[in-house]
């Protein structure tokens, strides 16, 4: 057993970084990102202008997409649970107005609901019940008449089947709900979404009557249409409740292994990777994929999702995004580690997307000369451009490579993060690292390599809590000798404009200012005099030149040192097959315990480690 673990953990060291290598970048994937026209109108009513959001509903009911109408009402209606200014100014200016209250009756459910809370009906407290339907009684007479203002709309009547859910009514109910829904339009992905819900055992029906349901509806849909991945869903909310079924075979085997082969078919229907409208469907199939153990397939799929991550499925099992790119690395592991040693890697799609637009951009500010946060950086496992600030600061930024380095590419974080929890350990000073996207901004501060305080601005979100804000700004305030902290908090609490925001906080921390062209292209400091990168290097090339390399002084490149002799080079070989034979006995041997099988192995890799670097510095020099 220890052997095929030992066998594993190799297999994966050296195949992880070339399997997938075409998937999008951690730090680009984004959750449940806006398509322009509805990150436009979203920016405008966190700011208080609803004309945008009016004009975005009028487009949509004008030319009946509904689907799309449908998730534009939600998304709005979220944003309203903090932002419902531009709400009420649009209801004053029309009060009769059909997509205005389209989106008052889907806030009544979303209000509703964040009451409730999603868990199980016998850990809601009483008081909870009693708000929750309060709040959905609210609803009953704007559901009315946004479905009597536009009668052809059908998303009305998804939102009275969401209501019918959480007001536990009955199936008579439910059932004219549901006609009203398909006389309208019949193949509604959100309105047999929501009837599927209700017809699942966790609410009111059951796993027989919900598969039956969703392959009915299947069946009848047209071709390319969402809802045949609609036993998908219902395989997956079947797989999530799976707990509660009793052990034995699996009765509903089949009828899951065919919604995934009939969502498969689905996916292949769309062309190219990232494409938004699939993205729903393709989440619960790369996680369905996972739970039936086919990381070949389940790779394909994230390949296909791209950067649109969704908040559901991860959210029935964590944090949404962290769920999402934790199954998306552990399959990359799962498929290194089937790969034999000497094996090669599955090449990767000849067209791969280029993610690089859709990466976050990252700068640091240091308060230390360039060369000593250079020096810092040697053992980061990553190159790093510096560049001068004025006054005794740097700017950083991590310069993109082909390859990565095995370090690197086990590293969960984002790689200037990652760099900066390195080259500010056992440092005085600290570092502001910077990141911008077009829906938030964020800053994480870090001191002795840890993160001190991490805030982020989204034009979604609410006011962050108070008590919260006031930590960060102490927090912030001590580290950067700033005498009131109550100007920061004050930044800190701001919504509505990121990018100001900020850019206000690093004035106000008296730092350099934001580099010009942050947020635009990957790499923005090779223009700035002085700017210098300092490349990555192996952990014993880093830890040769940070004992070598004099304080004050730009740290030269890797590969200039002098060549290694015969007798050097005789001396390691032998020790390498020596100490790789005996690592492998100890493994094989159950006389010899883990920890010295372990040593032995690190010695191999030692040594592997030391002539592969000779290796490439000779090929880098050679003439």
């Amino acid at each position: 057993m220890r052997l095929v673990f030992l066998v594993s953990f190799l297999r994966i060291l050296r195949h992880r970084e070339a399997v997938g290598v075409d998937l999008a970048p951690d730090e680009a994937v984004v959750l449940d990102p806006p398509d322009a026209p509805l990150r436009a109108a979203l920016t405008a009513a966190t700011a208080g202008d609803h004309a945008p959001a009016r004009e975005l509903l009028a487009s949509t009911r004008l030319h009946a997409q509904w689907e799309r109408r449908d998730a534009y009402v939600g998304r709005l209606a979220r944003t309203a649970l903090h932002h419902d200014g531009w709400l009420d100014a649009w209801l004053a200016e029309s009060p009769d107005d059909p997509d205005a209250l389209l989106v008052v009756a889907d806030l009544h459910l979303h209000q509703a609901w964040k009451v409730r809370t999603d868990a199980r009906a016998k850990d809601v407290e009483r008081d909870q019940f009693q708000a929750f339907f309060a709040l959905l009684e609210d609803a009953v007479p704007v559901i009315g008449a946004a479905a009597e203002l536009n009668p052809a709309d059908p998303v009305p009547w998804r939102i009275a089947l969401t209501h019918a859910r959480g007001t536990q009514a009955p199936r008579e109910v439910f059932d004219a709900y549901l006609a009203e829904a398909e006389a309208r339009d019949p193949h509604h992905f959100g309105c047999h979404a929501q009837a599927l819900q209700y017809l699942c055992a966790k609410w009111y029906g059951s796993h027989e009557e919900m598969f039956r349901y969703a392959e009915r509806v299947a069946e009848s849909a047209p071709p390319g249409s969402k809802l045949h991945a609609l036993p998908l869903q219902a395989a997956l909310e079947y797989r999530l409740s799976e707990a509660d079924e009793p052990e034995g075979p699996d009765p509903y085997g089949p009828k899951v292994a065919a919604a995934i082969t009939r969502a498969l078919a689905l996916s292949d229907t769309y062309a190219g990777a990232g494409d938004r409208e699939a993205a729903g469907f393709r989440n619960d199939l790369a996680l369905m994929l996972i739970m039936d153990d086919r990381p070949a397939e389940a790779l394909d799929v994230f390949r296909a999702i791209g950067v649109h991550a969704t908040e559901y499925p991860w959210n029935r099992l964590g944090d949404p995004r962290t769920e999402f790119l934790e199954a998306r690395s552990d399959v990359r592991l799962d498929l290194a580690a089937r790969i034999p040693f000497f094996g090669r890697p599955p090449e990767p799609p000849a067209v791969a997307p280029d993610w690089a637009a859709l990466t976050p951009r990252a700068v640091a500010i240091v308060p230390a000369p360039p060369a000593a946060v250079a020096q810092a950086a040697l053992l980061s496992g990553f190159s790093l451009r510096t560049a001068p600030a004025g006054q005794g600061y740097s700017y950083a930024e991590v310069v993109p490579e082909a390859s990565r380095g095995r370090r690197t590419a086990l590293l969960p974080e984002e790689p200037l993060t990652a760099a900066a929890e390195t080259f500010t350990t056992g440092e005085s000073w600290p570092a502001l690292i910077l990141h911008r996207t077009p829906e938030r901004c964020t800053v994480t501060a870090l001191h002795q390599g840890r993160r001190i305080v991490t805030h982020t601005w989204d034009t979604e979100s609410p006011a962050p809590d108070h008590a919260d804000v006031q930590a960060a700004a102490g927090d912030l305030a001590r580290l950067y000798r700033v005498a009131d902290p109550r100007p920061l908090a004050h930044i800190l609490r701001a919504t509505g404009d990121p990018v100001r925001h900020q850019a206000d906080l690093v004035s106000a921390l008296g730092l350099p200012p934001v580099p010009p062209g942050f947020g635009g292209d990957t790499e923005i400091l090779g223009d700035i005099p002085g700017a210098r990168v300092q490349p990555r290097r192996s952990i014993l090339a880093g830890m040769r030149d940070t004992m070598t390399t004099s304080t004050g002084s730009h740290p030269p490149a890797p590969g200039q040192g002098t060549p290694r002799t015969g007798r050097w080079w005789l001396i390691r070989t032998a020790a390498l097959v020596a100490v790789g034979a005996a690592a492998a006995l100890a493994w094989w041997s159950p006389r010899v315990g883990w920890f010295r099988s372990s040593l032995l192995s690190g010695a191999t890799l030692y040594l592997a480690g030391t002539l592969t670097s000779e290796l490439r510095r000779r090929r880098h020099t050679a003439p």
